[in-house]
């Protein structure tokens, strides 16, 4: 039967000690990991070196829609070694699963999902939304995706619907619907035959025009999450410098183009639920040669040379590893921060953790859903460059701090979420649950997973089949909180 002395650890301020290490994830953080970024710093953020405690769900980024509707992978090697886990020659070939980014995830509470696109294979939307055959041929793969490497869902990601040099018409605006609407019935008829649940969101370009080629009010009740890419607002392409991802309108520049606005705009414009928006969040900067400062000029071209790894787009860790080049400052007005007088006169646009994790109070007190990440990798910092040893990861965990703040949010109590666990035989163990839409997950103590399933809102009885006794570490979550009990089965 089960101890009657249950440690129970509620989690807002939880670490899972010796079975799960679990860092605190109050609101969705959704981290984008690009397939490319695994061969990066002799693979250092691999399936096992990523913190997947810090997050709540990883969008594996990108499958290429092609002309057909069908979808490809883009880096195959790169894709079966991360997805399906290392590769295994003799006796047999094959692959271990449980090296695999998904099944890690999945041991850490953390969702994986396809994502479908990105900037520069997003093309073929606008012919696959239009013709019927091509979307079901587009749909079925989405299905394949996630029967071949247990995704837990479909991220699509067309930059952008009626944008022309992405081959965008006038029609696509009706038609993303279409493709979104479709995509969900197939997701919802493929849970009645697994059992699982399936997630759908899509990214959305920050730009009011583009925002008016979208359906929203017909969206809301289709897409889980409307994850908004407030970043790139500025770069080599503008005249005067200015920043990559404000929270809030700088001095100078459209005052559309900030983090603030998008959100005002997506929900009181366009009528989204804060708490289906997920607001962009950039762990990359933005840098400019010849640039004289902060809405000063600039010769049009980013520094190649001082950040050659990114071609001029430097990832945090990098942004770190040359800040003490140039002269920081901070626009208070924008809050973020901003590095100039560096090697050629370059400016660099960046977020640090300070701007970070004002971004996370903000998302909190304004009561949305959480943040998106584009990209990870770019916060594994090494103990010094080149170390192949990760130090920390400052952006992400600044991020969670501000996402935990207690600003503006009407938490129910502990008691009103607790689940109640206890054994009504030695094989049955009741969970009571008082929350609609929970799940249940237990572990072994190796951090195996024994069991996974939704519960319903009252009693569900639970049978561990063929686990010696021991303790096992029973996980009830929802998508707002996370509670757990260590639990002894004799």
């Amino acid at each position: 039967m089960i101890s009657k002395k249950l440690l129970i650890i509620f989690i807002f301020t939880l670490y899972f000690s010796g079975i799960l290490a679990q860092t605190v994830t109050c609101k969705q953080v959704i981290g984008y990991y690009p397939n490319w970024q695994w061969y990066d710093r002799a693979k250092l953020v691999n399936p096992e070196s990523i913190m997947y405690e810090k997050y709540t769900i990883i969008n594996y980024a990108f499958f290429s829609p092609q002309t057909d509707g069908s979808i490809d992978q883009t880096d195959t090697w790169a894709d079966d070694n991360l997805l399906l886990g290392e590769p295994i020659w003799y006796p047999t070939e094959g692959h271990d699963f449980t090296t695999s980014i998904i099944y890690l995830a999945h041991a850490e509470n953390c969702k994986v999902m396809a994502s479908v696109g990105g900037w520069t294979l997003s093309n073929n939307f606008p012919a696959i939304t239009a013709d019927p055959a091509k979307r079901e041929i587009f749909i079925s793969d989405c299905i394949a995706l996630i029967d071949s490497f247990q995704f837990d869902g479909i991220d699509i990601d067309w930059e952008y619907p009626g944008f022309a040099e992405h081959s965008g018409t006038t029609a696509d605006k009706a038609n993303f619907t279409v493709l979104m609407q479709e995509l969900r019935n197939a997701l919802n008829e493929h849970e009645t035959l697994t059992g699982d649940e399936y997630m759908l969101t899509a990214c959305f370009s920050a730009d009011p025009l583009k925002m008016e080629n979208i359906e929203y009010s017909n969206l809301i009740d289709i897409l889980d999450y409307f994850n908004m890419m407030t970043y790139d607002f500025s770069g080599t392409y503008d005249a005067i410098a200015n920043h990559n991802s404000p929270l809030f309108a700088p001095a100078q520049g459209d005052p559309e183009w900030n983090l603030d606005r998008t959100f005002y705009n997506v929900t009181t414009v366009h009528g989204v639920p804060a708490d289906k928006v997920n607001l962009g969040v950039a762990f990359y900067g933005r840098s400019m040669t010849g640039c004289s400062g902060l809405f000063g000029s600039h010769s049009g071209s980013a520094n190649t040379v001082l950040f050659a790894a990114d071609e001029g787009t430097p990832l945090y860790f990098n942004i770190l590893a040359n800040i003490d080049q140039f002269t920081y400052n901070w626009d208070d007005q924008a809050k973020v921060p901003y590095l100039t007088n560096g090697p050629d006169n370059t400016f660099v646009t960046y977020d640090n953790e300070e701007s970070v994790r004002l971004k996370g109070e903000y998302i909190t007190e304004n009561e949305a859903a959480g943040a998106i990440i584009w990209e990870i990798t770019g916060d594994y910092v090494e103990t010094t460059p080149g170390s192949g040893v990760i130090g920390s990861t400052p952006l992400i965990d600044a991020l969670n701090e501000g996402l935990c703040t207690e600003v503006g949010i009407n938490n129910p109590t502990e008691s009103e979420i607790k689940p109640l666990i206890y054994a009504s035989s030695n094989s049955e163990i009741n969970v009571l649950v008082a929350m609609e839409k929970s799940r249940l997950t237990v572990y072994t103590i190796n951090g195996v997973k024994v069991y996974d399933n939704k519960l319903k809102k009252g009693l569900n009885k639970i049978i561990l089949q063929n686990q010696k006794p021991g303790v096992f570490l029973f996980v009830v979550q929802t998508s707002d909180f996370l509670y757990s009990e260590r639990v002894f089965i004799e």
